[in-house]
């Protein structure tokens, strides 16, 4: 499999989340090859808690490709932390400010230059108490009909055992799994060519999580409760 170049900070931080993940919790992933070998693709997925960008990296990232996440803009203001997504051409997103147009241009440029963008459309990890997506933004719906590219479901499941941001939970013991389940790409032809008025938006967001919600369903083997999918806000996401 030949490789993306990402320079040596993805290695080296693709090194730190292998040892991380592997001390927090086994990896189990479904259907990696349906990541896209080469050229742009929308990784979609769900978000349950602050590890998930570690374990979705390194699906990515062990496919061959370089990921290019959409996160918080406040994160580049830590130190470090803000240094080496610098460093590996990770994607701001800026709310409510005069900057917040520039999170999707950068996400733009980086699908039209054959990127792998990923993006959490509900914008933070999920409130529901159990584990099911939240509310979502149409940032992910926006970038998917502005690019012919594979539009790609995520669903993963278990780092939410592992850390419980909200009810302040840490349990790496016993030992978790973490499994991750890569959909088919979405078919968008029906959407496309028409006016990106927030209806459409939230159709297409609507669509989007709702295949992200029936992974996420297959893997926690349940149902989720009524009214899902739900579209939130419009507006860019992480």
């Amino acid at each position: 499999m030949e490789r993306e170049r990402g320079g040596f900070w993805v290695g080296f931080v693709a090194v730190a989340c292998h040892v991380l993940t592997a001390a927090l919790a086994r990896r189990r992933e479904h259907h990696a090859h349906r990541v896209p070998a080469r050229g742009g693709a929308l990784l979609v997925l769900n978000h349950v808690s602050h590890l998930d960008p570690f374990y979705d990296a390194l699906l990515v990232h062990g496919h061959g490709r370089v990921p290019h996440f959409m996160g918080k803009h406040g994160l580049w203001k830590i130190p470090v932390a803000g240094a080496l997504l610098r460093a590996c051409r990770q994607i701001p997103v800026y709310r409510g400010t005069a900057d917040a147009g520039e999170s999707l241009r950068a996400a733009h440029a980086s699908l039209a230059g054959g990127e792998v963008v990923v993006i959490y459309p509900e914008g933070t990890i999920t409130r529901d108490p159990d584990g099911w997506p939240g509310p979502s933004r149409t940032g992910a719906a926006r970038l998917a009909l502005a690019h012919d590219v594979p539009v790609i479901p995520v669903a993963r499941w278990g780092t939410l055992d592992v850390y419980d941001h909200y009810r302040k939970r840490f349990r790496p013991l016993p030992r978790k799994t973490v499994v991750t389940v890569v959909g088919e790409p979405v078919d968008l032809s029906a959407h496309r060519g028409r006016t990106a008025d927030a209806d459409l938006l939230h159709e297409v967001t609507d669509l989007l999580m709702n295949r992200v919600t029936t992974l996420l369903a297959e893997v926690r083997g349940q149902e989720p409760p009524d009214g899902f999918p739900r579209s939130g806000p419009t507006g860019t996401s992480d």
